[in-house]
């Protein structure tokens, strides 16, 4: 029984793009590319929020002596 190809997820409408090539000479290429949506914006906003407040929180505990 073979199963079917899933098709491509329609692009979110959106979505944000980003492509990027860095090359070196002749020899070297390197590609990147990227997409979020904005509610990812905000939930990488939210836990960076929340990981410098831990941060902030571990930082005067351990100067105490």
């Amino acid at each position: 029984m073979a199963h079917a190809p899933v098709p491509d997820m329609p692009p979110h409408p959106e979505e944000m793009k980003a492509d990027y090539t860095f090359r070196v000479g002749n020899m070297m290429s390197v590609q990147a590319s990227a997409r979020i949506t904005p509610a990812g914006v905000v939930a990488v906003g939210v836990t960076t929020l929340l990981v410098a407040l831990a941060v902030a929180a571990l930082i005067p505990g351990g100067r105490r002596r």
